[in-house]
């Protein structure tokens, strides 16, 4: 019998900022054969052609993505397009700190970028990514469905790790989110978590019956460690770049792929939970075609009053930049 291969279909994603989180991703694209081409572009063009250089030369060893630098006139037939570009936070300074000063940077490469792809789906990972994530929206033609930023994918990652961990049990058990802005007034909907499909309350009960002891949960810790555990890596090391890369190439595999995932990605909401004109982290169905619809999770009364919050501060902070 002669054994067939499948042919990857042909997928471009275009990575605008070749710093470490824009290097990591391409190499985590490059690694996991996702893509056929990995365009990377960077006001450094040098650093952009060291690091594309750099991933091609292990070609050999992978998929044989193609991975090369270049500018704003090569991301033609891009299907994806992803936004790192701007300034890192720095020790001690908050996402929202960034804000205008990345809206600046965002302002002058949308334009640039959407003239060569006006047809890609645009992932926005740059901080603070839902404030970026807005004015994108704002200050581009770009159907609403093919934009979306990374969101609390990596929030809703931390926690199920710091669950998985506290219970003792593999992370895909580990079914909640993290929900709102992707920083300081993110919250978990503690009403949705579950372990195994069993609430979460319940669960340490009934392992309990089972001979199995779990300490209590103390949930205003979990939620602490999701906040500051970007400022953790970020005080220890100086950046944060290989979890949002791989979560940021998690959401590339679901809108590639054959099926419809729900995550917890940054869109443009309307009147979701009595709330409009601002983007924020809900459950959210994406697919090939972008964003498909947002969930409408029964939330209780203090968790929707707890969205409504993080939407105000987010409005606050878009209320002060200029656009």
């Amino acid at each position: 019998m002669i054994n067939e291969r499948m042919e990857t279909p042909m997928r471009k994603v275009t990575i605008i900022g070749a710093g470490n989180v824009g290097a990591t991703i391409a190499y985590t694209l490059a690694v996991e054969g996702l893509v056929n081409e990995v365009l990377m572009i960077d006001i450094r063009a040098e650093k952009a052609a060291g690091e594309a250089m750099d991933i091609a030369q292990g070609a050999p060893f992978y998929s044989g993505t193609r991975v090369y630098a270049g500018d704003y006139a090569d991301a033609v037939n891009s299907d994806m397009v992803i936004i790192t570009s701007g300034v890192g936070r720095k020790p001690g300074q908050t996402r929202l700190d960034l804000a205008q000063i990345n809206v600046n940077i965002l302002s002058d490469i949308a334009p640039r970028i959407t003239k060569y792809a006006p047809n890609a789906i645009y992932l926005i990972v740059s901080n603070p990514v839902d404030v970026l994530t807005y004015v994108f929206h704002k200050i581009t033609n770009i159907p609403a469905e093919h934009i979306l930023g990374s969101g609390t994918i990596l929030d809703t990652s931390r926690v199920r790790s710091y669950l998985a961990k506290h219970f003792d049990i593999s992370q895909q058990n580990i079914h909640t989110h993290v929900l709102g802005e992707h920083g300081d007034s993110s919250f978990i909907p503690w009403s949705q978590a579950s372990v195994s499909s069993v609430d979460i309350d319940k669960y340490a009960s009934l392992i309990e019956d089972h001979g199995m002891h779990v300490p209590p949960l103390d949930r205003a810790a979990v939620e602490e460690h999701v906040r500051s555990s970007g400022s953790q890596i970020i005080a220890r090391k100086g950046a944060t770049y290989y979890a949002v890369a791989v979560a940021t190439v998690h959401i590339c595999k679901c809108i590639f792929g054959d099926n419809d995932t729900a995550l917890t990605v940054s869109t443009m909401l309307d009147g979701e939970y009595g709330i409009f004109d601002v983007c924020l982290s809900l459950l959210t169905v994406v697919g090939r075609e972008g964003v498909k619809l947002r969930i409408p999770s029964h939330l209780s009364d203090e968790e929707v009053e707890k969205l409504r919050h993080s939407a105000d501060c987010l409005k606050k902070v878009i209320n002060q930049i200029k656009f």
